[in-house]
């Protein structure tokens, strides 16, 4: 920063929730995003779920003159949905994705297919060094009573955190901001942020306007499920912008909103998320900060050891699947032995006189190798989600024994 002079930025963070063909009133939704933000004067837009490229190249022409730098971060099948726009050059980009992403037979929820990723990393030249936003996205929660992708979560998490850790050292501010699908009472949050030392705008926040408690999804939303918001009656408060001062600077959250329903006018909100608005009060302080914990090692050894145990029961589920899957390929691939060993008996005569079913065998054939196919697949992804389970635990206790060690 040049010379000791505060510098204030504004954040603006949205799940934009646009899937072409899918997502309603998609277009409409995103011109009046693309309006907020030509309106607004924002330094920062950091935006979730923009699936659809064509709509990011339209906010990009749309927005040029007021953010002359963007970067689209492209990943999997259908693409991150993750973009910035940035008032100040972007200096580099860097693209990690997690190794662990959900199913991809799960088709419905369509996770696995969107590559998401802790590394939607753009560095940033401002008056600071260089500044090291992130827009990350974690895998949906989908049903809280049986959730399936909590250790998926916790994976997640955890390697957000050792992201940020490793690639924030040059950095003399740390910001993300994006829908990571967690409570901020969650084992996923309290690890992110006991890990990394991160703060959160809402609770840092001089001054709050917005919805009660800071949900950003709410049940009044006309996009949202209300049988899922049942038990959650304010809505919940999954959208984040953490925030962290890495060297000899401080940083203080003076203002945080978040948009309340319909857009100005109109009779339709700008996403099925409430948009979360932050502005930050950075300032060099007299002498360099000391690298701590968000909370103390005590307590985050607990925290590690919630997640731990978490992720050893994703563990055991995921070894389950892949023997079962293992066992339903060895039962065709013995089921086409056993069609080969019949068929090759008729070619030798050994039934001579007997009529072959030969369009049975031909069915049972196919429906063999079909699932044949589909259990090796399923065996070789549930083996790789077993090593990745296994390496996060392994990783997680590395941790435990060096907080414990400490004096």
């Amino acid at each position: 920063m040049e010379g000791d002079a505060p510098l204030r930025l504004r954040v603006f963070d949205l799940n934009c929730w646009a899937i072409r063909y899918l997502s309603k009133r998609r277009q409409e939704r995103m011109q009046l995003i693309g309006d907020l933000l030509h309106r607004e004067d924002f330094d920062l837009v950091l935006l979730q779920e923009v699936w659809s490229e064509q709509d990011y190249g339209d906010l990009k022409v749309k927005l040029g003159s007021c953010y002359p730098f963007s970067h689209y971060f492209r990943s999997g099948v259908i693409g991150s949905g993750l973009c910035v726009f940035s008032r100040f050059p972007i200096l580099d980009t860097l693209l990690y994705q997690y190794s662990l992403n959900g199913y991809p037979y799960m088709l419905q929820h369509g996770d696995w297919f969107c590559g998401k990723e802790p590394g939607s990393r753009a560095g940033v030249g401002m008056r600071v060094r260089p500044f090291a936003p992130r827009s990350p996205q974690l895998h949906a929660e989908y049903c809280r009573e049986k959730d399936a992708y909590l250790p998926h979560r916790l994976v997640q998490a955890w390697e957000l955190a050792q992201f940020i850790r490793h690639t924030s050292k040059a950095a003399d501010v740390v910001l993300l901001g994006g829908d990571l699908n967690m409570h901020p009472e969650d084992v996923g949050i309290r690890l992110l942020r006991g890990w990394t030392g991160l703060q959160d705008a809402f609770v840092e926040a001089t001054h709050f306007e917005g919805c009660e408690d800071g949900c950003t999804l709410v049940p009044t939303n006309c996009f949202t499920d209300k049988s899922e918001m049942l038990p959650f009656p304010l809505g919940i408060r999954i959208d984040y912008i953490l925030y962290k001062a890495m060297s000899s600077y401080i940083v203080k959250c003076e203002e945080l909103k978040t948009t309340t329903g319909a857009a100005p006018g109109m009779d339709v909100p700008f996403s099925d998320h409430e948009a979360v608005m932050a502005t930050l009060h950075i300032q060099r302080q007299g002498q360099a900060a000391g690298t701590t914990f968000g909370t103390a090692e005590l307590t985050l050894a607990d925290v590690v050891t919630e997640a731990r145990t978490e992720v050893g029961v994703g563990l055991r589920v995921a070894q389950r699947q892949r023997y079962s899957s293992g066992r339903m390929a060895m039962l065709a691939l013995l089921l086409l032995l056993l069609q080969a060993t019949a068929t090759l008996g008729v070619l030798v005569g050994l039934d001579a006189g007997q009529p072959f079913p030969k369009l049975s065998f031909c069915l049972l054939a196919f429906l063999a190798i079909g699932i044949l196919l589909l259990s090796t697949g399923l065996h070789l992804f549930h083996t790789m989600e077993v090593k990745m389970l296994r390496g996060t635990e392994e990783q997680m206790q590395m941790v435990l024994r060096a907080l414990q060690e400490r004096p």
